[in-house]
Order: C-alpha cells, then structure tokens, then sequence
C-alpha cells in the first residue's frame, strides 16, 4: 500500500507547488495570494522508489468557530488524522514564523510522525531560516526547493524508514506455507516429534545420538494451513563438532533451514532443561530474527509435574530475555501428551512475528511509556524520542527518531522492548530496535 503522506504548512509555503511537483502535474491551482487551497486534494504519485498518497492541505489558522478559516483548518486536521507522516513545510527564506508555531502546534498534539522541509532553499538567503527550524522541535529540516525541484533526493531517505521496505510482505501470509524447523540438541526427540506430527514414521528415531544427519523437509496440512515441515540434525557444542566433516556438514544443514524457516520449535529435555547448549541454539535463532517456540519434550517422564512449567516460563524469561514469553509447550513425542496445544502455539508466534502496527498506534504507545520512565539524562542533556515508526515486520522492526539515541542505556531500549511485547502481543518473536539520531547543526 502506498504511504500517505499529508502536506500541511501556513498559507503560501508552498504546499500547492510541491504537491504539483510530487505529482507529476498541475492538480492544485498555485498563486501568490495566501489561501487559495481551501479543501484537501488527494493524488497518488511514486517519489523515486516510493509509492505515496498525497494530500494537500489549506494550512492551520485560528479562526472563529464556523468561519472559513476553522472550517479550512478542520480539513487540514482530517488530513492528518488520515495521513501515515506528515511533512511540514515552512518558508525558508522568512524563517520561522508565530504561524508556524501554531502549525507545529497542532502536529504535535496529533502523535502523527512529522518531517521538517524548509522550501525556498534554492539560493544563500535561505539558509538562516533552515537553521531557525530546529527551533520547532522535529530534528534536521530538509532544505528543498519545489519549484526548482532540489532536496528531493533528501525527502526520499526521509520517507524511506516509513515505507515498507519488502514487497514480499504485502502478500497474505496465510496464502503461502509456514515454513517451521524443528531444533534442538541431540537426542532431545525431534524426530520423534516430528513424526508424530506427521501420524507417519517419516524420520529414523532410536536411542542412539545423532541419527539425524541432514535437514528434511514436508509439506503437512494442518487446520487448515499448509506447512513446510524440516527435521533437522541435532546441534552440538562447536568444540565437538570441529574437524568433524560429516558433523559439520549437518550443523551446516541444520542452520541453513533455521535461515529458510519463519517460525523455529526448539525442542528441549524437559528433564535437563535449559543448559548452556539450549540457550546458545534460541540465541542463534533470535539473532537470526525467526519466531521462537519452545516444547518441553519427555514430559511424561517428569514424576514432580507440579509448578514444573511455571519454573521453566521463569527460568526461559529470565535466561532468555530476547525471546520473553515465547510460549512454552510440555509435550510428549511418545505418548503424545499436549502435542495439540504445540500448532497454535506456532500459529500465534507467526501471527507475532508478522505483525505490523499503525504509526499512530505506536506514538500512543510511546508517548505513555515516555511520561511513565523518561530517558535518563546523558552529560546533563536530556535524550529526546521524538516519535516511533515501524519499517518493516518478520520480525518486528521498530524504529525510533530523536536525539543522543546512540547514547540509550540498553536497560531503556528493553524497557520500551518489553512495552510493545506486552500492548501488542509480540511474544514469540525477536524485536528490533533502530535508532535514528537527528544530527546537530552546530556540530564540526
């Protein structure tokens, strides 16, 4: 879908003629007399790579109740609440103006995320009115003439972070298979789960170590949903694994359809739970950004059954913190104890691992988790998030605008981490942070 994108700004910016310009035609009439755009045009247009919706707005003006001025700014404000960004343009050879303010006023009280242009910059006289804009609080302006179509270059690396960056994505995940690997160490029952899955004995099990050697891949259909189903060979310490070939060859195997999967079952002794070589095997597999989810296999050989998964979801959030609440399946390859709850656990991590969340959604968010726990204070300068957007999903990538970012405790990132888990149900899956610092003017 494309990006909407509201232009909104005091009368004769230039909105108008960037709007023109952007869209490739004369749809909006333009003139020197301030107000001739009274109601909101709406055109789609691409801007290098980018496919947007855009809206031209009639400006923000006070005015009384009823009059054409409120009932043009009443437009503008429709205009934001349906727009993803809005970019807000000033003059930038009058500089900053009480209009402006005003302007940058009501955007700020709209949560909508905001990118700053300075139009007009096509000469020297300008560039006093790009260094006022910082003063308006939304981080570097971007200095453009649309007239002259300059700095659209610049506009584009702006909107690019908004943008959904792959095409893939658009697509109904539920129309294509789930791709799920099956991992773990050796001898844990992998492929006794994984057959048991299948109602076949498709995979060679026994107590022997190691019997898997290669990844094996089946489609399986299951409520509904077609499922590319791998077996794999079980993961071993690198030490052990080296100067072997045909051990390294499996762990390759192995890794190579963690890499194909979206979603990975980790499967564990539900006995020996959680040692040093799970931990690794669930780290690779966050760091590898695919949905987690954990069966706890042998559970019918567990005899002190009670509270015994609580202590494993304990120990897994405490051990385990990039994957917190991933869930966590007791099962039983044998006996095949709690196999039917192990599906829509998956199906709920894949639904985690490919959300996206609207932009005006996550600035809800953030700005409540901002007034709860303010970023700490770095050299006695305060770290400002200005707002938050979401670039892509598989997994959940979020980023975050604003200053000094790059100097955020990690105790503040997993803060605002275990925030969006927690509202948006992201348990299950890996989350992303990027930080995008605005850089500082004054700076050599």
């Amino acid at each position: 879908m494309p990006l909407t994108l509201a232009i909104v700004g005091r009368p004769n910016v230039g909105k108008s003629t960037l709007f023109n310009k952007l869209a490739g035609r004369k749809l909006a009439l333009v003139h020197d007399t301030p107000g001739v755009t009274r109601d909101r045009r709406e055109v789609d247009a691409t801007l290098g790579p980018l496919a947007l919706r855009l809206i031209d707005t009639a400006g923000i003006a006070e005015g009384e109740k009823e009059s054409l001025a409120a009932r043009m700014t009443a437009q503008t404000m429709t205009a934001i609440a349906d727009a993803d960004v809005c970019l807000f343009l000033i003059d930038g050879r009058e500089g900053v103006t009480t209009a402006d303010e005003i302007v940058a006023q009501a955007l700020r009280r709209s949560g909508k995320p905001v990118l700053l242009a300075a139009n007009k910059c096509e000469g020297r006289q300008s560039q006093a009115g790009v260094h006022e804009a910082w003063s308006l609080g939304f981080g570097e302006p971007i200095a453009i003439s649309a007239e002259h179509r300059l700095g659209f270059e610049e506009l584009v690396d702006a909107l690019a972070p908004f943008v959904e960056q792959d095409a893939a994505e658009e697509e109904d995940s539920v129309d294509k298979p789930l791709r799920l690997a099956i991992v773990g160490r050796p001898n844990v029952g992998k492929s006794s789960l994984f057959n048991h899955l299948l109602g076949s004995e498709r995979a060679l099990t026994g107590p022997e170590a190691g019997i898997t050697r290669d990844a094996i891949a089946v489609r399986w259909q299951a409520e509904g949903r077609e499922i590319l189903l791998h077996d794999t060979a079980g993961l071993r310490k690198r030490a052990r694994v080296a100067g072997h070939t045909l051990e390294e060859m499996s762990v390759g195997s192995t890794l190579a359809a963690v890499r194909f999967a979206d979603c990975v079952v980790v499967v564990i002794d539900a006995a020996a739970a959680f040692e040093k070589q799970d931990l690794v095997i669930a780290d690779l597999i966050a760091r590898e950004g695919r949905a987690v989810v954990f069966a706890a296999n042998k559970w019918d050989l567990i005899e002190q059954r009670a509270g015994g998964i609580g202590k494993l979801r304990e120990k897994v959030d405490r051990l385990l913190p990039q994957v917190a609440g991933a869930p966590l399946i007791a099962v039983s390859a044998v006996t095949g104890e709690g196999i039917e709850r192990l599906l829509p656990a998956v199906l709920a991590a894949d639904r985690a691992w490919n959300t996206r969340i609207p932009t005006a959604t996550l600035n809800r968010f953030l700005e409540d988790a901002l007034s709860r726990h303010a970023p700490p204070a770095i050299h006695g300068r305060r770290v400002r998030i200005r707002y938050m957007t979401q670039p892509k999903s598989r997994p959940p990538t979020f980023a975050l605008f604003g200053n000094q970012l790059n100097a955020l405790p990690d105790a503040y990132l997993r803060y605002l981490t275990n925030g969006l888990r927690e509202n948006f149900h992201l348990e299950g899956t890996p989350i992303r942070m990027v930080l995008r610092t605005s850089k500082n003017p004054f700076a050599e």
